[in-house]
């Protein structure tokens, strides 16, 4: 069995790995990406016609790794508290560089209306209170390394605390949490099936708090599509993924297409990661997911290496610090933080 290391590895480099492969078909059509590239089956550089990162060499990340270890770095630097005016503030410098960069890869529109929220002086509490799409989830795996499953409750009061700024909407947690229980119960060594079932049972928990917003309940959605793909092919997977669950920004939607493929294809995390790739919308936030998830479960071991390597290499990543600073508050806060097995 891998340790408890490898797999809070493993989480964060199946989170990058997932965002580098769908950083160059994201928000392009299913049609047009196999016009475009063809079956995916590993890291390709992004065409000068990709919408959001034209150009931009294979294995770079986007915006929900970069923001993933932004958070990461405040909950270790905040002894596992998050400051949410610190937060905005760290995400608006985050979008400034970005621009500098000349990308056009930039915050979401929850989260841009929560910080102009912010600056214009409304509360915390009320600034993403219409944040219902998957911002909060496609960055929050440094909460699911730092914070056991073995307290939901805790687990949830963190997923709460990391999002209320920008996606404090029932939606959002639930698809928050949902992702930090799946991470955390794999990270603590837990069959893929349970770290499914934690999932569900933390998205119920999560839609009860932040502000009511209509939407499918993503707790129930997951609990559906697990059964609806069990043992589906790979063309029907991806057509039902793509057409009845749907790919885009929607938390209800790209984060259950993300666990959709975990439970479909989660003994093969290439294919799960490279299928997620092919399906159109939200692609890169799709793969980051479920890259997360799987990566936990399996471990950084369980993921292709040269892959691995090359994200890390062309990103700059150095993941093991940023996962042994989450790990250390894991042990503070009890539970199963302490095991190495």
């Amino acid at each position: 069995m891998n340790g408890i290391r490898d797999r809070a590895i493993g989480a964060l480099a199946g989170l990058a790995l997932g965002d580098a492969l769908g950083m160059p078909t994201q928000s392009m059509s299913r049609e047009r990406i196999a016009e475009r590239y063809g079956l995916i089956t590993g890291l390709r550089a992004a065409g000068p016609d990709q919408p959001i990162a034209p150009g931009l060499p294979a294995g770079t990340v986007t915006d929900d790794t970069e923001q993933a270890l932004l958070l990461a770095h405040l909950l270790i630097d905040g002894a596992g508290e998050i400051d949410a005016v610190a937060f905005a503030c760290a995400l608006s410098r985050w979008e400034a560089d970005m621009v500098r960069r000349g990308s056009a890869d930039l915050l979401g529109p929850s989260t841009k209306r929560a910080i102009q929220r912010l600056h214009d002086g409304e509360s915390p509490d009320e600034t993403g209170r219409d944040g219902t799409t998957n911002g909060a989830a496609m960055r929050i795996t440094p909460v699911g390394i730092a914070v056991p499953v073995t307290d939901p409750a805790a687990l949830v009061d963190a997923v709460v605390a990391a999002s209320r700024v920008t996606h404090n909407t029932g939606i959002a947690i639930a698809a928050a949490a949902a992702v930090a229980a799946a991470v955390s119960a794999g990270v603590a060594g837990a069959g893929l099936a349970d770290a499914l079932d934690a999932a569900e049972g933390a998205a119920a928990a999560g839609a009860r708090r932040g502000h009511w917003r209509a939407g499918g309940d993503v707790g129930a959605r997951i609990s559906w599509v697990r059964g609806w793909v069990r043992g589906m092919g790979r063309a029907a997977l991806a057509g039902a993924v793509a057409d009845v669950v749907g790919t885009s920004v929607a938390a209800q939607e790209s984060v259950v297409a993300a666990f959709a493929l975990v439970e479909a294809l989660g003994t093969e995390p290439l294919d799960a990661l490279t299928l997620a790739a092919e399906l159109g919308g939200d692609t890169d936030t799709v793969a980051a997911i479920c890259g997360a998830v799987l990566g936990a479960h399996h471990g950084v071991a369980g993921l292709p290496a040269d892959l691995v390597a090359t994200v890390c290499r062309v990103n700059s990543l150095d993941l093991a610090p940023v996962a042994d600073g989450l790990l250390e508050l894991r042990r503070r806060a009890g539970g199963d933080g302490g095991r190495r097995s």
